[in-house]
């Protein structure tokens, strides 16, 4: 089969363009490039639906019976990229301002335990498609002049997809690598399809091997599962085969995670929901808990906080179910908290009234300020001290409750506050 009149009607121009550039220059080389992975799989899925692709992901991956790193060097003199060179893997990476391309050498992997980072030594195409993870993954295109566009399938992937099947490639799979237990779930249900039998059997009986991986690896894996449009289904996937308590022992998937993501989805910041995401799989648990997932996940010190935040904010989201609240009360109660610890709070809360007020705080509360700084402060002759701190927070209240508008009214409200200082704040002002 071949591929090549599908991948340049889909490719964007820019894209095209470039990939068939790098595979010019690594032709130059003697050597030879292939399109691999993602794009091919995504590329067959579209050309078995009716009209135009969908879910084409354009961060492609190619493959280089060659020096991968030398190629990307070679190649990131056009339109001066974002280079990051792995040496250890024989892997690079080219960052563009609207997609990224991988480039790898072929290689063989070797895993001296399970679990363990594999070992690397150069290999052919054969070599590299052999050591993925399943078939509908161990497909490349060729983009070598004599054979450009053919589909190379050893591993009878293109099958596998028309079945709606996810397979591993060989019995010790998961073995080698227990974050694919991980990422069969997640193809599984992205593309609602099923484990093969023997895959099955396989992945069940290799569970206790997450224990071996370590947290980075796993947190790794499960934002990538939080990228998903509906991470909930994966999540409840991976609870039913037992998986879920090796990444966190407390975690599981339930009708109030899925309703709370939906929520999550409804504040329409996309580039946040992994964050959130992970807040609300710990939001109903005691902080001594979560600090152990925290641990386990060796979750950066961000997020840490936001998740640490969130846990908070719940004990004290019953300050806000009150309908008479200032938006200064509101603005008090929430601005220590990190955005996306507030965020999590509103697809947490069943209350309309909390989530009212916790919306206030992040559509327009929180963007408030002062018309007037320290420096206009100390031209109206109020002293730099914890006065002028005291002034600025009653500006700010008055701003966000509608007392005072424009600059004049904050002038005039900062006066007043110096003026009916008591006399024991005022000799202090002196003293300084």
């Amino acid at each position: 089969m071949n591929l090549a009149r599908h991948i340049e009607q889909y490719l964007p121009s820019p894209l095209l363009e470039l990939m068939l550039h790098i595979n010019a220059e690594a032709a130059e080389r003697g050597e030879t490039l292939y399109l691999v992975g993602g794009i091919v799989r995504d590329l067959l899925l579209s050309l078995s639906s009716p009209g135009p692709p969908t879910g084409l992901r354009f961060d492609l991956d190619l493959v280089v019976e060659g020096d991968a790193v030398k190629l990307a060097t070679q190649a990131a003199t056009t339109g001066r990229p974002r280079l990051l060179a792995h040496h250890r893997f024989g892997t690079a990476k080219l960052k563009y301002e609207t997609f990224t391309l991988d480039l790898a050498t072929a290689r063989k992997e070797t895993y001296e335990r399970p679990g363990a980072l594999p070992r690397v030594t150069p290999g052919t195409l054969k070599d590299d498609l052999i050591r993925r993870d399943f078939s509908i993954n161990a497909m490349a295109m060729s983009l070598a002049t004599q054979d450009y566009g053919e589909l190379i399938d050893p591993h009878k992937g293109k099958t596998d997809l028309e079945q709606g099947l996810i397979r591993v490639l060989h019995a010790a799979s998961f073995s080698d690598d227990p974050t694919r237990i991980l990422r069969a779930v997640r193809y599984e249900q992205r593309l609602g399809f099923v484990l093969e039998a023997e895959t099955a059997q396989l992945l069940e009986q290799s569970i206790p091997m997450l224990d071996a991986i370590s947290g980075d690896r796993i947190r790794h894996e499960l934002e990538m599962i939080l990228r998903e449009d509906r991470p909930e289904l994966a999540i409840n996937r991976l609870g039913e085969l037992g998986a879920l308590s090796r990444i966190g022992h407390i975690l599981t998937g339930d009708d109030w995670l899925a309703a709370s993501f939906d929520r999550a989805r409804r504040l329409k910041r996309p580039a946040q929901l992994p964050a959130i995401y992970l807040c609300l799989m710990v939001y109903p648990y005691h902080e001594d808990e979560v600090e152990q997932v925290l641990t386990r996940l060796s979750t950066p010190a961000k997020l840490s906080r936001a998740i640490r935040d969130t846990l908070r904010l719940k004990g004290r989201l019953h300050l806000l179910d009150r309908p008479a609240l200032k938006p200064s009360e509101v603005y008090d109660l929430l601005q220590e908290y990190d955005l996306t610890a507030i965020q999590a709070s509103v697809a947490a809360s069943d209350s309309p009234e909390v989530r009212r007020h916790l919306q206030l705080f992040l559509t327009k509360l929180r963007h408030i300020t002062t018309l007037l700084d320290g420096e206009d402060l100390k031209r109206l002759g109020i002293p730099a001290g914890p006065h002028m701190g005291q002034i600025l927070q009653t500006l700010r209240r008055a701003r966000l409750d509608g007392e005072v508008s424009t600059r004049a009214d904050e002038e005039r409200l900062a006066s007043e506050l110096t003026q009916y200082r008591s006399p024991s704040a005022k000799q202090e002002g002196q003293g300084r």
